[in-house]
């Protein structure tokens, strides 16, 4: 018996023993999840700005500044690993080329590599750190751009019979689709030091029909949604919730 085999048959055997069982109960369950990366030494986080691009119809820089702060306040104690999430002002907190990143159209990535250097001039975050209290520095780069497709997508459609039964089946049409496309990049600057300790990049795409109007700012919250848990994640240890079945 091969062990493909016999990993079927315990499954199949499992499955008739619940289906016999007549008494059975959920027992809801944690499971944490390990940091990235280990920043128990900083007492202080500091969101010190993006530089973003891509479209003009979202602040990419200003609105995930925002965001990023206010998760962390209200999911990071002071006294936890995580650090107390207060920061400069929004004023502040721009990226720290931005006069450059004005002058200069960013519309792809390649764009924003020509801002590379800035992450790795280890003086003037150190000169930073220094002003906030060597924190645990969170900058980085934001790309919010527009996107367009169109394909073959499958969709469900309610199809009834001659004796009006109705059935639902997949069709596959053709569709024209827009949305945009996320990609931030986070990286994690010592403050003492003035040296990336941790740097991870993300991305994340969402598509409507064409006659669904979507605003801009509305389609990068429900990207970020997805985003912020991953950035939490580098910084505490988060824990994953779910149930297990337990027989008598």
């Amino acid at each position: 018996m091969t062990a493909r085999n016999a990993a079927a048959l315990a499954s199949l055997t499992l499955l008739l023993g619940a289906a016999a069982c007549t008494n059975y109960f959920e027992v809801p369950i944690e499971t944490p999840i390990a940091p990235k990366m280990d920043a128990s030494a900083f007492q202080r986080v500091l969101i010190a700005g993006f530089i973003s691009g891509g479209t003009d119809d979202v602040d990419a820089n200003l609105e995930t500044v925002r965001l990023l702060r206010s998760q962390l306040r209200a999911r990071t104690p002071p006294s936890s690993a995580g650090g107390d999430a207060a920061a400069a002002s929004p004023a502040d907190n721009q990226a720290p080329a931005g006069g450059q990143a004005q002058e200069i159209r960013i519309t792809s990535e390649r764009d924003l590599e020509k801002f590379n250097p800035i992450f790795a001039d280890v003086e003037f975050w150190k000169r930073i750190g220094e002003e906030y209290q060597n924190p645990l520095i969170v900058t980085g780069t934001i790309l919010f751009t527009p996107h367009q497709t169109s394909g073959f997508v499958t969709q469900q459609r309610e199809i009834y019979d001659s004796l009006g039964r109705r059935e639902v089946r997949p069709v596959r049409m053709w569709m024209e689709r827009k949305g945009f496309i996320l990609a931030p990049r986070f990286i994690f600057i010592d403050g003492r030091t003035g040296t990336v300790l941790h740097s991870e990049a993300l991305r994340d795409e969402r598509l409507y029909p064409t006659q669904q109007n979507t605003p801009p700012l509305s389609a990068y919250f429900e990207m970020m949604d997805g985003i912020v848990p991953s950035f939490l994640g580098t910084l505490s240890t988060q824990k994953i919730r779910g149930t297990r079945i337990l027989l008598r």
